[in-house]
Formats: structure tokens, sequence, C-alpha cells
């Protein structure tokens, strides 16, 4: 492999008389895809590389979404991002081919100041903004660019894949919706224990309880039933850290005489905690919503948005070869250094003489 140079797009450049070892991308009119792709970009075919699915992503005017003139932009994206799970990290070594159709030799680029490339599920796509000039590429000199043809290729080689268990997915709900539940209480004057609990009710997916306490709790202990919603004590996986959620509490008679506490936006957590009322209404007040020593406990609940992490973690590096792969328990960070990465070092030491 031939040394050429690093250019000033932090670029570095050398020749290849091999072949693209995973994917070759050969343009029949570069000018049709110009055309009819120069905004959005242009995907290629899928394929495998390292047990991933890949593909490469051209801009042939430069991506606009990033500002980028007079340069044509290229990306390699994995595939099947719906498979990938938060938490989930896959670190690439990946250059880039263009043919030199006059000399019949590869133009390999490479990122000079960063070996690997992670992707995971908020970084699906990573590679070059300014991977060569338009002017450079457009000139029959070069050997690029001949008759409208072209042909680029991509070399991925996948050095470490790592769940790190540490990741943390907040989505909204794009249509929340309010949920009520009604729980009745009967025979309120018999209750004897401190504290009663509904009995467990879903809403988005997450089971919830309603908390009450006949004769009061912390500050309202003695004088005020206390009321409180909360989740249940369920494991779900992926592990749900967080629920945003509004909500309120409503005591109400047959003859829909009522009083509530709330809305209130609440983010509960999943350990069983509780929120609401302490102080939700004096024991002396409750007696006008009792009839046949019988009343409910209304629960309107909106949930906003769910937190969410993987529920477990692990380290695992996953080398790749062109005769197969091999993969081994990694706990410490890895440094892999291959011959092009000392050939940028070295290049970036004589420079700096």
């Amino acid at each position: 492999m031939a040394i050429l140079n690093l250019d000033q797009d932090g670029v570095f450049r050398s020749l290849s008389d091999s072949l693209p070892t995973h994917c070759s991308l050969s343009i029949e009119s570069f000018s049709l895809l110009t055309e009819y792709h120069g905004v959005d970009g242009y995907e290629s075919k899928e394929f495998e590389a390292g047990g991933y699915i890949w593909k490469l992503l051209l801009y042939p005017n430069g991506n606009k979404k990033k500002n980028v003139e007079d340069h044509i932009s290229v990306y390699l994206r994995i595939a099947g991002e719906d498979s990938l799970q938060t938490g989930w990290g896959v670190s690439v070594d990946f250059r880039l081919f263009l043919l030199d159709q006059n000399k019949g030799m590869y133009l390999v680029l490479e990122d000079a100041f960063s070996k690997q490339k992670c992707f995971h599920w908020a970084m699906l796509d990573v590679g070059f903004d300014k991977l060569i000039p338009l002017k450079e590429f457009r000139d029959a000199f070069n050997g690029y660019l001949v008759d409208d043809k072209c042909v680029f290729g991509a070399e991925v080689f996948v050095c470490k894949e790592r769940k790190t268990g540490q990741a943390e997915c907040i989505s909204r709900i794009k249509s929340p919706y309010m949920y009520k539940h009604v729980w009745e209480i009967q025979n309120y004057s018999m209750l004897t224990a401190p504290c009663h609990q509904s009995k467990p009710f879903n809403v988005e997916g997450q089971d919830w309880i309603i908390v009450l306490y006949p004769v009061g709790n912390r500050e309202g202990k003695g004088s005020h039933l206390s009321l409180y919603l909360g989740l249940a004590d369920k494991q779900t996986t992926p592990t749900v850290t967080k629920v945003y959620a509004e909500f309120s509490l409503r005591i109400v008679n047959q003859n829909r005489a009522s009083h509530q506490c709330g809305p209130d936006k609440i983010c509960f957590i999943t350990a069983g905690e509780h929120y609401g009322w302490s102080k939700f209404i004096p024991r002396a007040d409750l007696r006008r919503f009792l009839k046949n020593d019988t009343f409910s406990v209304e629960a309107e609940i909106t949930v906003l948005g769910i937190a969410k992490e993987p529920s477990e973690a692990e380290d695992i590096v996953h080398t790749t070869g062109e005769e197969g792969s091999c993969r081994f328990p990694f706990n410490s960070s890895l440094l892999l250094m291959s011959l092009s990465t000392f050939v940028i070092v070295l290049n970036l030491l004589r420079m700096a003489r």
C-alpha cells in the first residue's frame, strides 16, 4: 500500500491495488445520481461484515443537512437499527475506496484522527462530511470520474462490541391518553390495618396501585385520610427506570359528590415509592362521602413519557478478519493499532519536525 498524504479535511489517503473486501458500489451515471439523490443522498444495497448488516450513504453534492458544499459526503450506516438494544455499542475500523480508473488502483480514504468509529442506537451512521472535493473528483486527469462512471468501495472490520448497561432512553408518549380507575372501599369503619392497597391496574404497560391510610400517614396521621398513587413492584425488560405522568386523585360517593387533589405532574420511580397527599381530606369531612359505609377513590392518570435502561451489562470484544472471527471476554480498554494506524502516526510525527 502506497502512502500519499493527510489532506486539510482530516482524511488520510493511500493507494492500494487490492479490491475492497466488503462492498463495491459501481455507478454508471454519476450525473443521474446527482440529479435524483443530490439532496436526500443515495443508499447502497445492504452488505454483511463482522456479523452486522451495513450500507453506504452517498451525497454526490455534499450533505446539505450539515451545510457541506463542493464536496462528496459518504457515510457508513448500520442497517436493521431496530434490532440494536439500548446500551449496545459497536466499534469498527472502516475505510472507503475510490477507483482511479486511469491507474487501475484504489484511493483509500480513512479518518486520520479517529481510527475506530462507534455505532450505537443513537448514532447509526458515521463517515466523512468532506470525503473529496468535487473539483478534484470531476477532474478526468485523476481518473475518479470517467465517462460519468465511478466506483466506490468499503471495508468494515468490527473491533469491539460493548454493552454498557448504563444507557437510558427517555421517550415521550406521542398521543397521551387519560386513564381512569375506580377503587371502591367497602366497610370503611371496619378497616383496622394502617395501610390498604388497591389491586394493581395497568396503564401504558405499567402496573399501578392506589394506597390508602384510613387514619392518616406522616403529617396527616390521626387527623386526615392519606391517599397516594404508585407503581406496583413489577420487573420489566428492559428495566423501566422512570415514568413521567400527570395524575389526580378524587373521593366520590354514590351521589357523585367529590373531593379532589391534583392534577400533579410527577416522575415516578419504580422502587415502590408512592406520591400523593398525606392530608388528603380531614377524617371528619369524610363522613359526607360515606353511604352505607362505602365510598370510591378515582385515579386519573396520563402517562407522558417513559425512561428505560438495559437489563444487564457486559463487555465483549469481537475481532474480525477475512478468515473468520473470534469472541472473548474483555474487562479493560483495548488498543488496536493496525499497520495503517502506525503509518498515520509516523506521518504526523514527520510533519511535526
